[in-house]
């Protein structure tokens, strides 16, 4: 990172390191930290340290005299800037026990306030003091259940109708869409939902940047309404939702797919027929239970060969739009699921793997034995349970996690397979989600959305005007370089199997996936956002900071406050230790420095690898 400089409201903004001399880097940190600043040096310390702010932090006495809009550049943005390059190696849990499902934390009820944060933060995005409390009095079990049966809150496209935007004028806009994400995502109650419906979103990828459609806006809207009414049913009931969504159907070509015509040499679009395999159900490669791939003679199996792709191809014909006007006055459309046209469908006998379609079969019937087989194909379980524990626990799950969990997708108990609810609850109960852990493939680097949500949801932001106006947040240089339902194609924002080069998490084949986002710009340009939200919110969000100033006096209490809040018990004494010196250098003697006090606290923990790396 280089020298920090002042914007026009006297804060410090951090700048790429193109700009800087590396000597002068050097000297702005304690050498010893060995602090990852890209992608390509995450990993080589498992664990780091908040860099040194004596020096910055013996400027910050005159803070409390400062406006109490904006943190001083010559005190509170030195120590808090001095942090802003710290990101640190994530992995997954520990070895575990092999076989069926991880009954041990079931019923276990947190003995601590961190024990209950903790598993909050896995389970939605944030812990309020009365979530904590609630937890800690009826148990992980039935807080889940409680979750599970929470009211959902206006659907999006109810709010972008409510708003104005089926209006002509938005046919080809996009505006809203970001809007009622974030109102969703900040907003509603049912955290566990929509933490799901994100990580669903990452997995059965659609993207605003693939949308060349009339009410692009209403197709993002309907696909995710679509998630959150079937993210708790049956994996296949989900995978026909996503099948014939609107948006799916345009992002992945199947919308309008054909049948062949030999007089043309026109084939069947084979786009959707390949990543349904591919990312939403199979993968590449045969899997044991536990999620390790297959072998013959050394080698990986294939799962699937080039001619199933056109296959299953033949199948996927004939769907399109539920209405007769596509460029007409009316998006109810988006929110209906695709319908068949007979004449546009492949004839004759089809096959998907080893399963035979028969002629006779019309396109409903040919989907529905499409999807059947491959929700029970032997993959399904390994492959999507590791993905979700990727994006709610670990990035590197233990072969006995995943098995445990595929072995609930495979059979929750009662004989059913594909339960949502079940795999999601032995995902967030098992015995390596509940034991924070101490090896180098712990824990996960926290999706820079999921900072942004949690903190905002921490401080209580609300929107009295109902906009939600944070926007677009992919600009890596200014926002966070990742923005919901805009990836930058069908294989997410990261791979699930990204293992970031020239590191130490690399040298040990450890996945890291979040890491694939992470470089200089990205680092730079979340703790600037970050910075700006924390000083005075964004349009009409503004973070409620009563509960803070009522302990700010209190330096430690403030920053155990936060540290409870964010990290759930993680913060490592070293780390409280020095953001507590940092924050204690501002007077708290009055008002506005008890709020220059509080906003330090606050970002001095979002910058802190202790924070990052969700444990």
């Amino acid at each position: 990172m280089s020298p920090a400089k002042t914007t026009p409201s006297g804060i410090r903004s951090i700048q790429p390191r193109a700009e800087m001399n590396s000597s002068a880097t050097a000297s702005r940190f304690d050498a010893s930290l060995a602090i990852p600043t890209t992608e390509s040096e995450a990993g080589t310390a498992i664990t780091a340290s908040v860099p040194s702010t004596t020096s910055s932090s013996s400027r910050m006495s005159d803070d409390a005299s400062r406006p109490a809009g904006a943190l001083s550049s010559a005190g509170t943005a030195g120590a808090v800037l001095s942090a802003a390059a710290l990101l640190a190696a994530c992995g997954g849990g520990s070895s575990g026990s092999d076989g069926g499902p991880d009954a041990g934390p079931q019923g276990a009820t947190p003995s601590t306030d961190a024990e209950a944060a903790r598993f909050l933060g896995q389970v939605g995005f944030s812990a309020s003091t009365a979530d904590i409390a609630s937890v800690r009095s009826v148990g992980f079990n039935r807080w889940l259940d409680i979750q599970f049966n929470a009211a959902r809150s206006q659907s999006h496209y109810d709010w972008l109708v409510a708003k104005g935007y089926s209006a002509e004028s938005y046919r080809n806009s996009l505006a809203g869409v970001d809007a009622t994400i974030w109102r969703k995502l900040i907003g509603s109650s049912d955290q566990l939902r929509q933490r799901v419906v994100l990580a669903l979103s990452e997995i059965f990828v659609v993207s605003m940047n693939g949308l060349p459609v009339n009410w692009a806006s209403f197709a993002v809207a309907g696909y995710l309404d679509m998630l959150e009414e079937r993210c708790f049913g049956s994996f296949r009931n989900l995978l026909e939702g996503v099948t014939l969504s609107p948006a799916m159907g345009v992002y992945l070509a199947m919308r309008g797919n054909r049948k062949e015509d030999p007089k043309t040499g026109r084939q069947p679009d084979e786009n959707y027929a390949r990543e349904v395999m591919q990312l939403f159900t199979i993968g590449l490669s045969q899997l044991n239970l536990d999620g390790t791939p297959k072998t013959s003679g050394g080698k990986t199996v294939d799962t699937y060969t080039l001619t199933q792709i056109g296959e299953i191809a033949r199948v996927f014909t004939g769907w399109d739009f539920d209405t007769t006007n596509a460029g007409g006055n009316d998006p109810s459309y988006m929110r209906r699921p695709m319908v068949h046209t007979a004449s546009r469908f492949s004839t004759g006998v089809k096959k998907v793997l080893d399963t035979t379609i028969p002629e006779s079969a019309d396109g409903p019937a040919a989907m529905k034995a499409a999807l059947d087989t491959l929700s029970n194909h032997p993959n399904v379980g390994p492959f999507i349970g590791r993905q979700l524990i990727q994006r709610l626990v670990c990035s590197h799950p233990s072969p006995a996690y995943v098995q445990r969990v595929a072995a609930v997708f495979n059979d929750n108990g009662q004989g059913a397979r594909g339960d949502m609810k079940a795999v999601i609850r032995a995902i967030l109960l098992d015995s390596e989600a509940r034991t924070p852990g101490s090896t180098p493939s712990s824990g996960k680097l926290r999706e820079p959305v999921q900072r942004l949500v949690q903190w905002a949801r921490t401080v209580g932001m609300s929107s009295p005007g109902d906009l939600w106006a944070i926007g677009d947040c992919s600009n890596p240089a200014t926002r966070l370089g990742q923005s919901p339902m805009r990836s930058g194609s069908v294989f997410n924002f990261f791979r699930p199997g990204y293992v970031p080069p020239n590191s130490q998490l690399g040298s040990n084949g450890i996945t890291a996936p979040e890491f694939q986002l992470c470089n200089e710009s990205t680092v730079a340009g979340y703790l600037n956002f970050m910075q700006n939200l924390v000083n005075g919110g964004i349009g009409d969000l503004k973070p409620d900071y009563t509960a803070d100033l009522a302990v700010a006096a209190d330096a430690a209490a403030l920053v155990q406050r936060h540290a409870l809040l964010l990290g759930g018990g993680t913060i490592s004494e070293a780390t409280l230790t020095t953001i507590t010196t940092a924050v204690a250098a501002i007077a708290g003697t009055t008002d506005a420095g008890k709020l220059n006090r509080v906003k330090a606290s606050w970002l001095l923990m979002l910058a802190c690898p202790d924070y990052q790396i969700q444990k």
